[in-house]
């Protein structure tokens, strides 16, 4: 089915907080639509609105035909209690739904009564459901995961539950895709599917992603949600001409109002002038007043007036100048990673290390991080990265062999769950405990600095966006001296604005570095030394 969404005059927002409002939109069968801007600029809850999951605050959303579904698949894939992969993909895919929907119009058609039957049966075979099952299989053998599908969801490893939401989004059949940053935790074979199936899709696609290079890929128009000037600008082209427009339109921005503000200032020093003539004729006007020279006086009258009237002339200027508004400063990250003093020479060892958890085994490994190395740690989902960090750390126990990390090695770490944040304390207690030498007021300003307000600081960290909790985590790397810093996919959930400034900070960091990531314009940025390999357990130093 070919179907079309509309949005007009959408608004929304959180209390008083505006996060957009007079946005329109079509997305149209084909259409590739890149939804940009940064953290806490809306674009999760424009998803969540267009898809009817919560109520625009103004304005109306219509779907054409009304018959046509929204697949909504949000940025963290919920993992319920006793949920089975099975029954994960046929909720992801809306089949659980439409099957629930048709097992109700089918028991009350058997008692004589006919609710829409015809219609359930078609929304369940126009969403999969008649071979759900097979292509479940199918899929998920594909991707490679190789868990049972009637294995609960919250016993998958995050690279597993990756395939899983992966498999979620390559069995949906729907007529309108709604993707809240589904590049997060992929790795480059899941990037490459998702690409050809983004890019493959007759139906309409608003995505949200920081992936540059996925973005750069896929996208046929961008729509820019700009939080610091209130404004919603759609670009047609894809990705990089949106760059290009975009600084286009920043700086005549700049241009607009600089001309703006100098005619402006000058017609007022003009006019300044021309008063202040004014005022010195009345003056001279005044004192010589009692002069019999009628002729003099009658000039100096004339000339006042004449003064008047150019002030009169020039202020009337000033009024019917077009107002040019300035443009609002960004929110404008600067990011620093502060140094500890250097380590020794030898950082981390792992001497035959071999790890095992359930079926999967890494290692043998033997393995040596010197002073300065900056590595790069690459590998599918499931691989073994993310096990290669821990038992380099020395945080998992180890089968066979050893691990140790050198003298004086002070680690800072952002890892895939961004665990430090994700307790009941508020933000600004959690982060005061992770570094105690701090005072409150010197945290709230840090914070702040990272985009992370007064409205952030006092809530529960656990109840902060994703995105909001790496900035934390940021923050953090700021706040205290490393010498070793591990960044496991660093990128997921962060901003553009943010990943540029942390690529930034990295070429400045003296320290050693371990990078695991897939995303490809960050692994050609950031300057390494050194790439270790990951496959199925075991490592290679290429």
């Amino acid at each position: 089915m070919s179907a079309t969404l509309v949005a007009k005059d959408l608004a929304a927002g959180h209390g008083d907080r505006v996060l957009f409002s007079g946005l329109d939109l079509v997305v149209a069968p084909g259409d590739v639509i890149g939804l940009v801007g940064v953290n806490g600029a809306g674009k999760s809850t424009l998803l969540r609105t267009l898809a009817g999951l919560v109520p625009a605050e103004s304005g109306v959303i219509r779907l054409s035909p009304v018959t046509a579904t929204v697949g909504h698949l949000p940025q963290e894939p919920e993992r319920r209690p006793g949920e089975t992969v099975r029954d994960f993909l046929a909720r992801r895919t809306g089949v659980a739904a439409a099957q629930a929907e048709l097992d109700r119009a089918t028991e009350l058609l058997a008692r004589g009564t006919d609710d829409g039957y015809s219609d359930a049966l078609e929304r369940w075979l126009a969403l999969g459901g008649a071979d759900l099952p097979e292509r479940a299989g199918e899929i998920t053998a594909d991707l490679g995961l190789t868990v049972g599908l009637d294995q609960p969801m919250t016993s998958l490893s995050g690279g597993q539950a990756a395939r899983a939401g992966m498999a979620s989004l390559l069995l949906s059949r729907y007529d309108v895709f709604l993707l809240d940053e589904p590049t997060n935790d992929l790795d480059l074979d899941g990037l490459a599917r998702l690409e050809a199936f983004v890019t493959g899709l007759r139906a309409g696609t608003v995505l949200v992603s920081h992936d540059r290079e996925f973005l750069a890929r896929t996208v046929t128009r961008v729509v820019e949600l700009d939080l610091a000037q209130q404004q919603v600008r759609a670009y047609g082209g894809g990705y990089e001409s949106y760059l290009e427009e975009r600084e286009i339109a920043r700086r005549h921005a700049r241009e607009d109002y600089e001309e703006f503000a100098g005619t402006k200032s000058s017609l007022e020093e003009r006019a300044r002038a021309q008063r202040a003539w004014m005022e010195k004729g009345v003056k001279n006007a005044r004192r010589k007043a009692s002069d019999n020279d009628k002729v003099g006086r009658k000039f100096r009258t004339e000339a006042t007036e004449k003064q008047a009237s150019k002030a009169r002339q020039t202020e009337r200027l000033i009024e019917r100048l077009d107002v040019v508004e300035e443009p609002r400063k960004e929110w404008d990250l600067r990011m620093e990673i502060a140094a500890a003093p250097r380590a020794g020479a030898v950082v981390a060892v792992l001497r035959g290390a071999v790890v095992t958890r359930g079926a999967f085994t890494l290692g043998p490994v033997d393995l040596q991080v010197d002073w300065a190395d900056r590595v790069a740690i690459t590998g599918a989902n499931g691989a073994g990265k993310s096990t290669l960090l821990a038992a380099l750390l020395g945080r998992v126990d180890l089968a066979a062999g050893s691990s140790s990390l050198g003298p004086g090695v002070v680690v800072g770490e952002i890892d895939q769950a961004r665990g430090l944040f994700l307790g009941d304390q508020a933000l600004v207690d959690a982060f005061q405990d992770a570094v105690p030498d701090m005072v409150p007021a010197d945290v709230r300003t840090l914070l702040a600095k990272f985009g992370l307000k007064a409205a952030h600081v006092l809530r529960q960290a656990a109840s902060l966006s994703p995105g909001e909790r790496t900035r934390a985590a940021l923050a953090l790397l700021q706040a205290r001296g490393v010498n070793l810093l591990v960044l496991d996919e660093p990128t997921n959930h962060l901003d553009l604005v943010a990943i540029e400034q942390l690529e930034s900070a990295l070429e400045s960091y003296p320290g050693t570095l371990l990078l695991v990531t897939h995303d490809r314009r960050m692994l050609d940025h950031v300057k390494t030394t050194r790439r270790l390999e990951v496959a199925a357990g075991r490592v290679t130093d290429l």
